[in-house]
């Protein structure tokens, strides 16, 4: 959540913190600001709203300089107005801005304002600058006040501060929340992810808990707790147009039709001899699964319904149990440790701050060894982890997930191979996954074909205010899925339920205003999904089923059936979650709102 850019440099950095802002706004598009320092005087444009907004301000003064730092937010503490906006400013001498949350902070507001500090704002963030600014007037040192200001902050940031009594300084520390460094040729940079800095650089170092880097044009020094240290430097191979729309109208768009690309490159080097290679998890994979027993899943939101629609690919195929928790869960209901359950952690940005916590918490516990699902290298969870799995899906700038929710679901079936083979699978079995898995991206590919007449359907849901799905077996935590995608950026509140829990409560919801999608594959629960369904129709229910052809039920005015052709049953999930996404895309069209921010959203949830 929230997004930071610095830079210390020759040239005018204002230009720069803008493209980094763009391409940080899915982080948070709440209120946009930055502050430069131009011939030892601090500027500072900030506004409610979104970065166009900012940059459009920006033009209007004619702003430049060589240092600068910027900010997108996401509200935490404080509404979405321009006081709480970053950066935040301390007596005029200290600009600061901030990702994370302060958990002491209104005992250090107390504090402050004893010493005669008075509060703009209704932010955490603020406690943190006016600390900085007291202890720099005791130390008149930048960096030493910083240091001896974070050690009174408790709970999660990444900050970078400026002051333009220390001009051409940029000072920046992280702890639990990300932050990076790029590096160019006489000028440096930091964000709090690679994607802002790709125009400028292609080299980065990623930041650890406890680092303080002091940036200057032509040198950056890491220190953690107070000792020099070295950190590696990365080259990263994202293009700058890995994050432009293109010819797509939304970002979610453009990922939507990713996909088939996205699934290659996560099949890719991965099977061998139709077989899945067991070293795909790392080098010491055997020895780490030898002895595991069970599976422990942990994960959030999108991840969350990738992680309950593993569970039945490995209790079916490795025979062994698993179960999976809400993250924010997990260390709040005292887990009992089992040392030979292996732990999996799912994450599109490997940063997701009650994630993190609770993969923390099972290695305190005792649990057996841990396997991060990341699309992010060198994330917080990939690092901490024993086992890594990068999906490949490439970069997911829309808040709703797409491409990285049906990657983690194939990464899980291929856990879920690998997990089996040490349990004696049978050969016949991998082949014949691995041959559906071969051809999942032609099959995504052919149901993409169903766009236009999604399109045409989504034209129903104009008025429609709640929406009902249903799933059996597998297809309930893609029904999950899909009411989440809907209510996420259409604001139509949606549920899912298994079909056979109609009767026990949500048919009393079922009228002719009461849409209900259904999840139909043909597998042996698809008669008593028609039950269920038969039990919407006879009450006057709008259906739309997703189905592998028009058998399953006679099409009505109130019952459209959406054929997906023939799929086999072991990759259905992965395919009948694309409709879904299309179908929450245009529906959130016609409702007008902002497909790739929604209200109240961020893409990375790096707070608890």
């Amino acid at each position: 959540m929230c997004g930071i850019i610095g830079a210390v440099a020759e040239r005018d950095v204002v230009p720069i913190l803008i493209e980094g802002l763009k391409r940080l706004e899915y982080r948070g598009y709440d209120s946009a600001g930055l502050a430069v320092i131009d011939q030892q005087s601090l500027k500072s444009k900030k506004v409610s709203g979104k970065v166009a907004k900012l940059e459009q301000e920006i033009k209007d003064t004619l702003l430049s300089a060589p240092t600068g730092i910027a900010h997108t937010r996401w509200a935490t503490h404080g509404k979405a107005n321009y006081e709480n906006a970053h950066p935040q400013i301390s007596k005029e001498l200290i600009a600061l801005v901030h990702n994370g949350i302060v958990e002491n902070y209104s005992k250090l507001r107390l504090q402050l304002e004893q010493w005669g500090y008075e509060f703009n704002s209704k932010t955490d963030t603020e406690v943190i600058v006016h600390l900085i600014h007291y202890h720099f007037n005791q130390s008149n040192d930048l960096l030493t006040a910083v240091r001896t200001s974070l050690q009174s902050i408790e709970g999660t940031y990444a900050i970078a501060v400026i002051n333009p009594e220390v001009p051409g300084h940029l000072i920046a520390a992280r702890h639990g929340s990300p932050l990076v460094i790029g590096i160019g040729i006489g000028e440096h940079f930091i964000a709090s992810d690679i994607a802002a800095l790709i125009p400028v650089t292609q080299k980065f170092i990623f930041l650890e808990d406890g680092d303080i880097v002091d940036l200057q044009r032509n040198s950056f020094k890491i220190t953690n707790s107070g000792n020099p240290v070295k950190r590696a430097i990365h080259i990263s191979q994202l293009q700058a147009n890995a994050v432009e729309r293109g010819q797509y109208r939304h970002y979610m768009y453009k990922e939507i039709f990713e996909q088939p690309q996205a699934i290659k490159n996560t099949i890719e080097n991965r099977i061998h001899n139709s077989s899945i290679l067991e070293t795909i998890f790392g080098p010491s994979t055997h020895k780490l699964l030898k002895n595991i027993n069970s599976v422990q899943i942990i994960a959030c939101g999108t991840s969350y319904h990738a992680g309950l629609t593993g569970r039945y690919w490995i209790e079916k195929f490795a025979k062994i149990p698993c179960t999976v928790e809400i993250a924010s869960e997990f260390r709040y209901r005292n887990p009992l440790p089992n040392s030979q359950t292996l732990v999996v952690t799912l994450s599109q940005s490997g940063e997701t701050a009650d994630t993190l916590a609770a993969l923390n918490e099972a290695k305190q516990l005792g649990f057996g060894p841990s396997l991060a699902i990341c699309n992010v290298p060198e994330s917080a969870i990939v690092r901490m982890s024993d086992m890594v799995l990068m999906t490949h899906a490439g970069p997911e700038i829309g808040v709703a997930s797409t491409k990285a929710f049906t990657t983690q679901l194939l990464s899980l079936l291929m856990l879920a191979v690998v997990l089996g083979k040490h349990n004696n699978m049978d050969h016949k079995i991998e082949h014949r996954i691995v041959d559906a898995i071969n051809i999942l991206p032609a099959q995504i590919e052919n149901v993409l074909k169903l766009n236009s007449i999604i399109e045409q359907l989504a034209g129903d849901f104009a008025d429609k205010q709640h929406a009902l799905f249903l799933g059996r077996g597998i297809h309930y935590p893609i029904a999950m899925e899909g009411a989440l995608k809907l209510k996420e950026i259409s604001y139509i509140h949606a549920e899912a339920y298994p079909a056979g829990e109609l009767k026990h409560g949500p048919l009393a919801l079922v009228d002719s205003k009461m849409p209900v999608i259904a999840v139909a594959p043909n597998n042996i629960l698809q008669e008593k999904l028609k039950s269920n369904l038969q039990e919407v129709q006879a009450r006057g229910g709008q259906l739309y089923i997703f189905a592998n052809h028009r058998a399953i039920m006679q099409e009505l005015d109130y019952v459209k059936v959406i054929e997906l052709g023939e799929v086999d049953d072991i990759i259905s999930p992965i395919i009948y979650s694309i409709p879904l996404q299309l179908l929450a895309y245009y529906v959130a069209l016609i409702k007008g709102t902002d497909v790739d921010k929604p209200r109240n959203l961020a893409k990375s949830v790096t707070v608890e």
